[in-house]
């Protein structure tokens, strides 16, 4: 009888200066510098910084050959300090610096959507069967004398898709969805395969939570079906900063990690980078103490979970309504949108089930009356997973509220752990509600995390989303003061998407689904996005936060 137990996802060991990713390792913590990479003293200073936080490896942008160049000065420098942290270099738009890069970086992370493919433009481009082969073809002949050079110097490479940076060609023939980053992906994957190239890590990120996961998974079956098992870094790219950085982070790397899937991580967030570090490693602590739980048997017949299960509703609770918020309290912030649905004292009269259940426990479930859903379980997501099967195995259809409890954690313990949890339930379809306890939260904040944990699943939106990438050499602005600022005059507009981007690089794509984005132009110059539409060019930073609230003001989207 097959059961709920973790299991990680068999790979390569993929050597990076003195780090290995993939096989029996650790899974590796990184990071990224948001110096310029030609501010040598800065970037030497934060590389140290972030290797004595715990980073396993660090990475710097390298727009063009001298950034790419100045990676080897800044590596001598901390070899001389006695520091040998690998550095990974991250290039974007330029072959030419990933092929100087590979001379003096130990890792060299290439896009697939402009390695080769021109910028995009968003324009439907045809192609025959044909034509699109000789694409393939152009692919490897300029990849692989970059493979060759990454195998003379012992330099590894990270295929990283991002779903901002898709190709116009990908997304003409496969879509600017899943399946295109999929195969974005494993154009080059075939291309290193085929020359024998090995020492290759490969991402998927987006800033969707939920697109992120469903894209790693395609890609980890479409790598099986080819007998592919490189490693996986995971992270979700552009994720916030604060509680909702963490938050959506630990959503989509937690879901992904308690599947046995991922082999090196970086939470981004929009902060100092030596803030994600410590993050990242209470997260892959967490998520993997599965590892060494107790075996959670699965029901007799072996019944499959998968996809949304369906409820009864009872009430407000259950078949077609939003996922509620039980517990907490949000009066003091008179937000009527972030009240709970319910109070802990209403609630208490629901019956309480412990996963794993036995067949008694499911069998003697009453009918019309919502359940509350708990774990002490080390493995909470095999557990509650094995409990949700026993119920339909049972046939009980009645509607199932997750809740959390937890003590003697710190504030941001409690936000990731409960995120890491109850993510995974919601992403998967299991849960009609979520409940967070902790004697480190109020309970205000306790109910705004489970407003958080919802939105950043995508299933409940209760204020504006921001999308803000975390910084690098590239950004064109201080941006965690300017997210501060577009935050403090745009937090009331519910529902709306809004993208505080440093760069052209992925701003745009990454702003895909975004309502309105504000985009680092040029040094002291900011462009307006509303799309993917730039409706206005190179404002001056000082008066850019009042140009994007004018521009939602005048499409009648300011509430």
């Amino acid at each position: 009888m097959k059961g709920f137990d973790y299991s990680r996802r068999p790979t390569v060991a993929v050597h990076v200066g003195r780090v290995a990713i993939g096989g029996d390792n650790p899974v590796r913590l990184q990071s990224m510098t948001n110096t310029s990479t030609m501010d040598t003293d800065g970037s030497v200073s934060q590389s140290a910084r972030l290797a004595e936080a715990g980073s396993d490896l660090v990475r710097l942008t390298a727009q063009g050959v001298r950034e790419a160049d100045n990676i080897g000065v800044i590596s001598s420098r901390l070899r001389g300090m006695g520091i040998d942290v690998p550095l990974v270099a991250d290039i974007h738009f330029n072959p030419r610096a990933a092929f100087a890069a590979a001379v003096t970086a130990d890792k060299v992370r290439i896009n697939p959507g402009n390695f080769v493919d021109p910028g995009r433009v968003f324009k439907k481009l045809e192609y025959t069967d044909e034509e699109y082969a000789a694409e393939l073809q152009r692919i490897d002949e300029a990849l692989t004398p970059f493979l060759d050079l990454c195998r003379e110097h012992s330099t590894a490479i990270r295929i990283g898709v991002n779903h901002g940076s898709l190709s116009d060609r990908i997304m003409s023939r496969f879509g600017d969805n899943p399946a295109g980053m999929t195969e974005s992906a494993m154009e080059f994957l075939r291309v290193c395969r085929r020359r024998g190239f090995d020492d290759v890590v490969i991402s998927i990120k987006a800033s969707n939570v939920g697109l992120m996961v469903e894209t790693v998974r395609m890609l980890v079956a479409a790598m099986d079906r080819e007998d592919m098992h490189y490693p996986i870094h995971l992270g979700v790219t552009e994720a916030g900063d604060g509680e909702d950085g963490r938050v959506k982070s630990a959503v989509g790397v937690a879901t992904l990690l308690t599947e046995g899937i991922g082999d090196t991580v970086r939470v981004s967030l929009s902060e100092d980078p030596v803030n994600e570090i410590p993050v990242a490693r209470m997260l892959v602590d967490y998520a993997l103490r599965g590892a060494d739980a107790p075996h959670i048997p699965g029901t007799p017949d072996g019944m499959q979970l998968s996809g949304r299960r369906k409820s009864r509703a009872i009430g407000n609770i259950g078949g077609d309504n939003q996922p509620v918020v039980v517990g907490g309290d949000c009066k003091q912030c008179c937000d009527p949108d972030l009240l709970p649905d319910y109070d802990a004292a209403e609630a208490s009269a629901w019956p309480v089930l412990t996963a794993p259940l036995s067949d008694a426990d499911a069998e003697n479930v009453a009918d019309g009356v919502p359940v509350v859903l708990t774990t002490t379980h080390p493995f909470f997501r095999g557990a509650i997973r094995q409990a949700m099967q026993q119920l339909r195995h049972h046939g009980k259809d009645n509607p199932v509220v997750i809740k959390v409890a937890y003590s003697g954690l710190t504030p941001e313990e409690s936000v990731v752990y409960a995120a890491a949890d109850l993510g995974p339930a919601l992403l998967d379809g299991f849960t009609d509600g979520i409940w967070v306890e902790s004697d480190s939260l109020t309970d205000e904040q306790s109910a705004r995390l489970a407003f958080s944990i919802l939105q950043s699943a995508r299933l409940r939106i209760t204020r504006t989303e921001y999308i803000s990438c975390p910084s690098c050499g590239r950004t064109m602005f201080d941006l965690q003061h300017t997210l501060a600022e577009v935050k403090a005059v745009t937090s009331s507009l519910k529902g709306l998407k809004i993208g505080v981007m440093g760069c052209v690089v992925n701003g745009p794509g990454e702003m895909a689904d975004a309502d309105y984005g504000y985009v680092g132009a040029g040094v002291g110059r900011v462009s307006l996005y509303r799309g993917k539409e730039c409706v206005r060019k190179n404002i001056p930073a000082e008066e850019a936060v009042g140009a994007l609230v004018d521009l939602i003001r005048s499409d009648g989207r300011w509430k």
